[in-house]
């Protein structure tokens, strides 16, 4: 049993031919368990007849100079690791000299691998480290963001907001609440003794304003606010 780059090596030495376009790397019945990284230059690749279980995912993607390629007679293994190697046997059936069966388990034994369909890997997770290390910084950047969320709110309702009113604004008196409207409008009186006979003459009265609310109500609405919202107003 060799080594990825121990065997590498070999496949350089003991390759049959090597042409200036290319590399034919004859790897046959060689007990081989795995595949190494092949040179990119690799035009003829022959493995068939190890014991080759799966394919490394992406071994294959860089040898675009393949012409011909021979799998059988390895005991594939068709699990969720075979789901790379199917792939590209679809995309490269006109290169490959005998396609390739599943040794196991037993419910897909001596089916092609290209005959697996795309439910067989349904409930096969993505491999794709890039992938994989998206996921787990979003996920901890979600987490993060609930954490600084949920301590916000707790800092919110702990904290005492305290208003300063400068002494001069301060006299809040029962005429600053008086209503606006001026003084010249008047009102029809509701007494028909007040009006004389002519009706171009009548006599109109003044309207009394009203308060906007009564100063009693003001401590009870400090109160509220400093019992339910944490809101105390000081005068300074």
């Amino acid at each position: 049993m060799l080594s990825s780059s121990g065997l590498t090596v070999f496949l350089l030495l003991a390759a049959s031919s090597v042409h200036a376009f290319g590399l034919q790397a004859n790897c046959s019945s060689l007990n081989l368990v795995e595949l190494p990284q092949l040179p990119p230059n690799t035009t003829e690749l022959q493995v068939q007849d190890n014991r080759l279980t799966s394919v490394s995912s992406g071994l294959f993607d860089r040898l675009v100079d393949l012409k011909k390629v021979s799998l059988s007679g390895n005991p594939f293994h068709c699990d969720c690791r075979i789901q790379y190697l199917r792939n590209w046997l679809l995309k490269n059936r006109a290169i490959v000299s005998q396609e390739p069966r599943c040794a196991s388990p037993s419910s897909v034994a001596q089916k092609a691998i290209t005959e697996l369909s795309d439910d067989y890997f349904s409930s096969c997770v993505p491999t794709s480290c890039t992938g994989g290390i998206y996921n787990i910084v979003m996920g901890l950047m979600l987490c993060c963001l609930i954490f600084l969320l949920l301590w916000t709110l707790t800092l919110a309702r702990k904290s005492t907001f305290i208003l300063f009113i400068n002494k001069k604004h301060s006299r809040f008196t029962v005429d600053s609440l008086h209503s606006l409207k001026p003084k010249h409008r008047r009102r029809l009186p509701t007494d028909l003794s007040e009006v004389s006979v002519d009706p171009d003459e009548l006599t109109w009265t003044d309207d009394l304003e009203r308060p906007l609310m009564s100063m009693d109500l003001l401590p009870q609405v400090l109160d509220v606010l400093h019992t339910k919202h944490n809101i105390k107003i000081k005068a300074f």
